[in-house]
């Protein structure tokens, strides 16, 4: 079986077990991500955030469980206007206030950057999509359009133990400053038949760096298996026109729960893909189905 080896060869190319070329594959070197901001909030909690590009609207991209800026940002590269990616509390430098955390919380972080910087339009992934779920549940006018990618949750909550684990193996992981246990959870997030491509290797870089560097705070496990708001009927009167996007063959982004969001939201559309890890496989379609809903 091949598969990529942990630490990377000092050129930054992948290797490879078994049969295949083994000289240094070009590519792109790692570049130094973006400098971000720590911003404070009214409830006390100060939040890391990059902001990108200019003018009219603002749109606020919050990412899922354990995920990062870096992770939201190909997301919004086609997406006019000024761009506002943030961490949630306890992810990268944003504080993390005790614990336990509930999808409440995670709104209010929302909620914050959104107000704090003007946002009218918000993309929320996975829990990110839960957590713009809760903001729009308690303030159904709150914006003017949305898109919900790969919603893990409405009004049910559904434990996974093997998210659990995983969630908890990592932020063991980095605690403990071990690079190749944080690398070996992280490339989870990858389809398999991808990870030993450069850009892949280039994202892994960025991913275990920052979280080597950052670290992930404990009560973040907390937040598995909760649903994000207690009655989903609120979300019918929710004003915003929204973009729902799911993949089939995904077990922690079930495609039931975004087709019953769409369900519920009275000025919504559904766009299924057929499978998982559209970021990487679909990234062009991806963009461009975002930044026309968003853009329009």
């Amino acid at each position: 079986m091949r598969d990529f080896r942990w630490p990377p060869p000092p050129d930054g190319g992948p290797r490879t077990f078994g049969p295949g070329p083994s000289a240094p594959r070009t590519g792109r070197p790692t570049l130094p991500q973006p400098a971000t901001e720590l911003v404070a909030t009214p409830h006390g909690v100060r939040l890391e955030w990059l902001t990108t590009g200019a003018g009219s609207p603002t749109t606020v991209f919050a990412h899922g469980l354990a995920g990062s800026i870096a992770g939201t940002r190909p997301l919004g590269s086609a997406v006019e206007g000024r761009r506002v990616f943030f961490q949630f509390r306890g992810h990268g430098r944003s504080d993390a206030p005790p614990g336990p955390w509930t999808y409440a919380d995670l709104a209010r972080d929302l909620r914050a950057v959104a107000d704090l910087s003007g946002a009218t339009r918000a993309l929320g992934a996975s829990m990110g999509a839960g957590a713009l779920c809760r903001v729009l549940a308690e303030s159904p006018g709150r914006f003017e359009r949305v898109v919900f990618y790969l919603p893990a949750t409405i009004d049910t909550a559904v434990d996974d133990p093997r998210l659990r684990e995983r969630i908890a193996a990592l932020i063991g992981a980095a605690g403990e400053g071990d690079v190749s246990a944080v690398a070996e959870a992280v490339e989870y997030e990858v389809p398999a038949g991808l990870r030993g491509t450069p850009a892949v290797w280039a994202y892994l870089r960025q991913r275990i760096d920052q979280l080597m560097r950052d670290g992930l705070a404990p009560p973040v496990e907390d937040l598995v298996g909760q649903a994000a708001v207690a009655d989903a009927s609120a979300l019918a009167a929710i004003e915003a026109r929204a973009l729902v996007i799911g993949v089939a063959g995904d077990d922690v982004h079930p495609v039931a729960v975004a087709e019953r969001l769409a369900s519920l939201l009275p000025a919504a559309s559904l766009h299924v893909y057929d499978h998982p890890g559209v970021l990487w496989s679909a990234r062009a379609d991806l963009r461009e189905r975002i930044a026309r809903f968003l853009n329009g």
